[in-house]
């Protein structure tokens, strides 16, 4: 790869009331670019992720980086949407313009305002990331689209309720460390396993602490080639950036092997020259436990069927052979839909760097993200590296 990311910004997520798009989009933008050392006079394309899908009433919200600084001006700007994996989404095309020299330095921004919607709008707009010809009816919204993908799963494999529990757990403890973090509370196994008052089932066997939190949030890097990046301060280098999509009806495919995750998993390691046991860690996506589950298995971390053994066994957990989200994850952290692959690069870029704090992995060097658009429909996976 020929880019790197040389700076970045990060809002905490959660509710963030006075808050909407457009004034996180701004503190992030300026922020990314000031712990880059660079001015918007040096930008050359900005990039923005931003779902939307009905959260808020403006849209076309590319040019909203602008109102950070008016020398944004003139500049290229592109909104990118690609479900859940917007961020991420956002982030390749950033690389891309690198990849083709029509840009040196360029600004990527992810950002979700969700909570100002009710319940119910919010899962019927996050619905719109499914096959709406045939998936509109499945009750719950898209839990109720993951709830099905685990009881299909619990069918074909056996009952693995305990390993969602420990699943969650781990996230939840995780993300205690992280000052990013929607939900820095330590909940424990036995509240994650036992269903209660305050953990009740959403949708068939996932319960409220299977589920991602709704969040808003924003966070940005910026991206240079690498001849400018070894005058910076810091610099994380692109090992491998790629990305698979699948069909979007569920109905087209195996929807219990992520096969578009599995696809973008291999590709990665060919363009690093690197294998899944190289990694000192992975940021995946947990939108659900039983996404992170399945991931396992799609990685090649467990056989198909067996990734409850990865759990079960230690192997995730931050002192484990692969720490996995050691950030919290989306289940912890929370998952502002653009927002998100954004977040999980700066959480990837901090721990190779060594810079994560009590996050921190240790002797962290490498570093892969795998970050889902819809169910394993847009798949990307990045894989960091320190470059200085």
């Amino acid at each position: 790869m020929t880019a790197c990311i040389v700076g970045w910004s990060h809002l905490p997520f959660g509710k963030r009331s006075d808050d909407d798009a457009e004034s996180m989009i701004v503190q992030v933008a300026a922020a990314a670019l000031e712990d880059a050392g660079l001015t918007p006079d040096e930008i050359d394309a900005v990039y923005l992720g931003h779902f939307n899908g009905g959260f808020e009433k403006q849209d076309f919200t590319a040019s909203l980086v602008f109102q950070a600084d008016d020398r944004f001006r003139f500049k290229p700007a592109t909104r990118v949407e690609n479900a859940c994996a917007t961020g991420s989404a956002a982030v390749h095309q950033g690389l891309a313009q690198i990849e083709a020299r029509k840009a040196r330095r360029v600004l990527v921004v992810g950002v979700e305002k969700m909570t100002a919607l009710g319940g119910k709008e919010i899962g019927d707009t996050l619905l719109k990331a499914s096959y709406l010809k045939e998936e509109a009816g499945i009750d719950g919204g898209f839990a109720g689209v993951f709830a099905q993908i685990a009881q299909a799963y619990f069918q074909r494999h056996g009952d693995n309720m305990d390993a969602l529990a420990r699943i969650a757990a781990k996230n939840h403890k995780n993300g205690v460390a992280n000052p990013y973090a929607q939900m820095r509370k330590d909940l424990g196994y036995e509240f994650c396993r036992a269903e209660s008052e305050k953990n009740p089932y959403v949708a068939g066997p996932l319960k409220r602490t299977d589920c991602s939190l709704v969040s808003d949030g924003a966070a940005a890097i910026v991206l240079t080639d690498v001849d400018t990046a070894l005058s910076m301060n810091k610099a994380v280098i692109f090992r491998a950036a790629q990305q698979a999509n699948d069909f979007l009806p569920m109905s087209k495919r195996d929807i219990l092997k992520f096969e578009g995750c599995s696809v973008a998993w291999k590709q990665a390691f060919a363009e690093a020259g690197v294998g899944l046991d190289d990694l000192d860690l992975v940021e995946t996506h947990d939108c659900f436990t039983i996404a992170e589950l399945i991931e396992y298995e799609a990685m090649g971390l467990a056989p198909e069927g067996q990734g409850a053994r990865a759990i079960l066994e230690g192997w995730t957990e931050k002192d484990g052979k692969l720490p996995i989200n050691p950030s919290g994850g989306l289940k912890s952290k929370g998952h502002p839909i653009g927002a998100t692959g954004v977040s999980m690069h700066i959480m990837a870029s901090m721990q190779v760097r060594g810079e994560a704090g009590d996050m921190q992995v240790k002797n962290a060097k490498l570093a892969g993200i795998f970050n889902m658009g819809g169910a394993a429909v847009a798949n990307f996976v990045s894989i960091l590296e320190p470059l200085r």
